[in-house]
């Protein structure tokens, strides 16, 4: 479902209007299973905590890497920081614990349930600045939306990383443990 308004997304006549909603319906789509491979991009997006449509950019580095030979982009902020991939986002796995990037996200859906019920299982959780450097050190890398809560990186940029099978099991385990809700 997309949120607009009949006035026009670059007027300032739509500002107070009561909002239109556009429902497109059709098959589900499948992502892919991986393990995947991450190009890194120096990109933000604007208004990182906000979700919004319309980003031509995450289209673009997500081609851009294809034609590289990866998979899909990781971005990484003017501060040198992994922050999230075009449509995902990203997880690490220490050994122990289970490392969400600090860094400005979208904090998506997914990202909550598995967050949450990890909490609830006891497993340790941080959230801490991942660079390409102290990436190396990480046991595991996955990528979550809606479409799944957790498909196993094995490179980003040119680090290469462990599929960390029990990791990708984990955030399974976390994802199916939320209970479902009754409308």
């Amino acid at each position: 479902m997309t949120i607009f308004s009949r006035s026009g997304e670059f007027t300032s006549a739509g500002i107070g209007s009561e909002p239109a909603a556009l429902v497109r319906t059709g098959p589900p789509s499948k992502g892919p299973i991986g393990p995947l491979r991450l190009a890194v991009v120096n990109f933000e997006r604007p208004l990182p905590t906000v979700k919004h449509v319309g980003e031509a950019a995450k289209t673009y580095y997500l081609h851009q890497a294809v034609r590289q030979g990866f998979d899909d982009a990781a971005f990484v902020d003017r501060r040198g920081r992994l922050s999230e991939a075009t449509i995902w986002n990203l997880v690490y796995w220490d050994g122990e614990a289970v490392v969400w990037p600090e860094a400005a996200v979208l904090a998506g859906v997914t990202m909550g349930v598995v967050s949450r019920q990890l909490k609830r299982l006891g497993i340790p959780q941080r959230r801490e600045e991942i660079t390409l450097e102290n990436l190396k050190h990480l046991q595991g890398a996955a990528v979550m939306n809606s479409w799944t809560p957790g498909v196993p990186v094995t490179t980003i940029g040119q680090v290469v990383l462990p599929e960390a099978k029990p990791f990708i099991e984990l955030l399974h385990k976390a994802y199916i443990a939320e209970p479902a809700l009754s409308i």
